[in-house]
């Protein structure tokens, strides 16, 4: 599937949206660094929601990439692993399925509390996947379009 434009879409979790919304935040940045304008960002409730957001936004056509930002924690009941892996896996199943490339910022941290250092260091972080995940879109569309031509 061919996109007709270099749309991209930013699909972000609410869970800890403080944090979420500095890798989306970022991410939007570096990609217009490099000529992306056109971004759509769409919340949803938490990262269990990606994947299903995501392969509705796949069939639409207008993507030329998506990608899934979400903090997964550890919150006293062990499930976090199982919710961060079942949502990666899904969203590589729609990529290879979709043929349009998907991403995923979707950090589960080995501990996570929220505390001020923690806060501090995981907002920085997510920053950070932010900007690297602007860089991969970037590199992977263009290399696309570069393909297609």
């Amino acid at each position: 599937m061919s996109p007709t434009s270099n749309r991209i879409a930013l699909v972000a979790a609410r869970w800890h949206a403080d944090i979420v919304d500095r890798a989306v935040q970022s991410c939007r940045s570096g990609l217009a660094g490099h000529g992306f304008t056109e971004v759509d960002v769409i919340d949803v409730p938490g990262a269990f929601e990606i994947p299903l957001r995501i392969k509705r936004l796949a069939a639409t056509g207008r993507y030329a990439a998506l990608a899934g930002c979400a903090l997964v924690v550890d919150g006293g009941i062990y499930r976090h692993d199982f919710v961060a892996s079942t949502v990666v896996d899904a969203l590589m199943r729609i990529q290879l399925e979709a043929d349009v490339p998907v991403f995923s910022a979707v950090l589960t941290p080995h501990h996570f509390h929220e505390h001020s250092e923690h806060l501090t260091y995981f907002t920085r972080h997510f920053e950070t996947k932010g900007a690297e995940l602007a860089a991969a879109i970037a590199a992977t569309v263009q290399r696309d379009t570069v393909e297609a031509r």
